[in-house]
């Protein structure tokens, strides 16, 4: 089976225009992907940040296990991609996109990828300098990176030697901050609606301003057992009350991001009709995927990193019309780390002894007996860049979330989410919800051991500190 990645940067699960949940988004890419193939509603990475979630997409293991825990972390040596094993069984391989790992300026070919286009650190949106298999190549005349990567990836596929499977890992910058549209996008949502979630000023203070339509909690709220991490950090580069240091307004934000949005979608309308005018759609699979999720005010905070639904759950769509069925919606709780198996499997190639994810290549044919996952296991390690995130274990079933804080004077978290969709009312000091919340953080720190995983992966500091209280200090 060919097999097409296409992964997008914060883009949270329910900013699909068929999921109804924001009023006048429009994205007939990834609605047309839904309709004839698959929406992977439960889909989960092990950790919401940049490089870790790629290497654990790359290597079917958490984040723990690679050791790229944060946007800075060097790549171990003896790291195996899942795209070199592909070669290996004679696949041709493209990676085009944003890289992201190892160094803030690595955009040099890596293992796995016989064709090779990448960018520094985040790359820009505009006129990018692009390493083409080695070589730095401008782009001027404001070229659109979103595009320019979209046609370099047909390009690739009009060249593939037709007897041979490939695998296209193809790697968008868009919709990560700060974000700038396509010219022909800009405009496109100045008039939609900006509606503020339930959870969005239950921290508020009394220099907090309020955006767009304010959205009342309909739920119980526990008001008292919010975390103070979480009210410090709604002033702060990912916080609503400061976000980007004051760079810029919600609702510029809200809508801007919507409109950098665009773009990725129309790149997924391009592939699928690449895959259709040549004749390949029964052997072709196309995945679509965000790198971690993204957060639009709940608790008062932007951006990724925490474990609240919005920023560990991401959109997941498959196309495959020669092994998925139409309009399917698929149930079952599916984790980054799972990727790399799965197109393994479909590629004929048994699981190699260190990847920790599971295959759903049976769950995309509808085979559900044996699946293996039932919740998420989540991690992530504090950062001196962004100092207003603890380090964070948690673990999510289909109805409870229990939050780990580590290092930090603070509260843990217990949600009944079926009850409590916005994570609004903290049980952890409820005694009826006591041997639930025990036990789930048993299994945390059980997963932890069994996966080697109790240690914290200290790595090397940022010379001067960036952010808004202590900036400048070492």
């Amino acid at each position: 089976m060919n097999i097409i990645f296409i992964l997008a940067d914060d883009h949270r699960y329910d900013a699909m225009g068929f999921m109804n949940k924001i009023q006048g988004l429009q994205t007939p890419g990834m609605d047309r992907m839904a309709r004839e193939g698959m929406h992977i509603k439960n889909a989960f990475v092990s950790t919401a940040l940049c490089s870790p979630s790629r290497a654990s997409i790359l290597t079917g293991q958490y984040a723990h296990t690679h050791t790229v825990v944060d946007n800075n972390s060097p790549l171990p040596g003896g790291l195996k991609f899942f795209p070199q094993y592909l070669q290996q069984k004679g696949y041709q391989t493209a990676f085009m996109g944003k890289w992201h790992m190892g160094a803030t300026n690595n955009d040099n070919p890596q293992p796995g990828f016989d064709y090779w286009i990448s960018f520094r650190d985040q790359g820009v949106y505009y006129n990018p300098v692009f390493n083409i298999n080695g070589k730095q190549v401008e782009h001027t005349d404001s070229a659109y990176t979103t595009d320019l990567l979209t046609d370099y990836a047909v390009a690739w596929l009009n060249k593939t030697n037709k007897s041979k499977p490939f695998f296209l890992y193809l790697s968008h910058k868009g919709v990560h901050a700060e974000f700038y549209p396509a010219k022909r996008h800009k405009g496109k949502y100045a008039g939609i609606p900006v509606v503020s979630p339930p959870s969005m000023y239950l921290t508020v203070t009394d220099s907090s301003k309020t955006f767009g339509t304010v959205t009342a909690p309909q739920t119980k709220v526990n008001y008292r057992d919010i975390p103070q991490w979480v009210r410090n950090q709604r002033y702060s580069w990912h916080g609503v009350d400061y976000m980007y240091h004051g760079t810029i307004v919600f609702d510029d934000f809200y809508r801007r991001y919507l409109e950098t949005l665009q773009a990725v979608d129309d790149s997924i309308e391009k592939i699928l009709e690449w895959v259709k005018e040549n004749g390949q759609e029964q052997n072709t699979m196309v995945v679509y995927m965000g790198d971690n999720g993204f957060s639009f005010g709940e608790h008062g905070l932007i951006d990724k990193r925490h474990a609240y639904e919005e920023s560990m759950r991401v959109p997941m769509l498959v196309w495959a019309p020669g092994m998925v069925k139409p309009s399917s919606v698929l149930e079952q709780v599916i984790m980054n780390v799972d990727i790399a198996p799965t197109f393994l499997q479909l590629a004929g190639i048994d699981k190699p002894s260190q990847i920790q994810g599971y295959s759903f290549a049976g769950l995309l044919k509808g085979q559900t007996a044996d699946w293996q996952r039932d919740k998420v296991f989540y991690e992530y390690y504090w950062e001196q860049a962004f100092p207003q995130t603890p380090t964070t274990f948690a673990v999510r079933t289909d109805r409870y979330k229990y939050i780990y804080y580590n290092g930090v004077w603070d509260i843990n978290e217990l949600y009944d989410l079926k009850n409590d969709p916005y994570e609004m009312n903290n049980l952890i000091r409820d005694t009826a919800y006591r041997k639930t919340g025990m036990q789930l953080k048993t299994e945390l720190f059980n997963w932890l051991d069994k996966t080697g995983g109790l240690q914290i992966p200290l790595k090397r500091a940022a010379p001067m500190k960036g952010d808004n209280l202590y900036r400048g200090t070492y």
